[in-house]
């Protein structure tokens, strides 16, 4: 059983199909590079993955069950979605890394938000910092800590290392690293970056809604 799989998948707007009868799988712990051109589908296949899209036809499973078939809260806190351009809210750090204990009504961990900040070379003095005070590249490690501070089984990244420097760039790549490494976290992540590609385990390119393994020994 894979850990997430796609059985027939098609979407389709204004007549228009978006998707084309996508078969694909990927498995536990395993990292999946997503690229193409812009426009070819990419981000509507993985927002059909977090269920925030619904397929025209076919289907999404998560470990043997249609996601149709599950509460939609319950797996968005399995598989979870991160954009290119996050929204923080409130003004500090802290309310962002509180806000996933809020919503579950639990005490918020403060050592494990400051063990998180350091897999993103960011530590406990950050915890208090203005987000107004942020750089574009501290803004998208935050975001993407807060979708991980209760550990999700599939972590889906939209793009979210286009436009950040070198440093900040490094930091996301560590930080997918220590997930997928310590916790297992499955990683989907559509990028346009070389060297994400160039250095990626498993190489998908959707093209006319169309998906192909890519051969990376060409």
């Amino acid at each position: 059983m894979h850990q997430l799989e796609t059985k027939n998948l098609y979407y389709t707007v204004d007549n228009k199909q978006i998707i084309n009868d996508i078969n694909w799988w990927i498995d536990k712990q395993e990292i999946a590079t997503i690229t193409g051109p812009s426009g070819s589908g990419k981000s509507t296949f993985v927002k059909l993955l977090a269920s925030l899209l619904t397929p025209t036809s076919g289907s999404v499973i998560f470990e043997g069950t249609n996601v149709k078939d599950i509460d939609p809260i319950v797996y968005r806190r399995e598989v979870s979605y991160a954009v290119q351009q996050p929204t923080l809210f409130g003004d500090t750090v802290r309310e962002n890394l509180e806000f996933p204990y809020q919503i579950r009504k639990k005490p918020f961990d403060e050592n494990h938000a400051i063990k998180a900040l350091q897999t993103v070379d960011l530590g406990k003095d950050d915890l208090d910092r203005q987000v107004t005070s942020l750089s574009g590249g501290e803004k998208q490690r935050i975001a993407l800590l807060r979708n991980v501070m209760f550990v999700p089984k599939v972590l889906i990244l939209d793009e979210v290392t286009t436009g950040l420097d070198s440093d900040s760039k490094a930091s996301v790549h560590k930080m997918i690293d220590y997930f997928n490494t310590k916790y297992a976290v499955t990683i989907i992540m559509i990028t346009h970056d070389d060297e994400e590609i160039k250095h990626a385990q498993h190489l998908y390119i959707i093209k006319d809604g169309k998906m192909e393994e890519a051969d990376q020994n060409a």
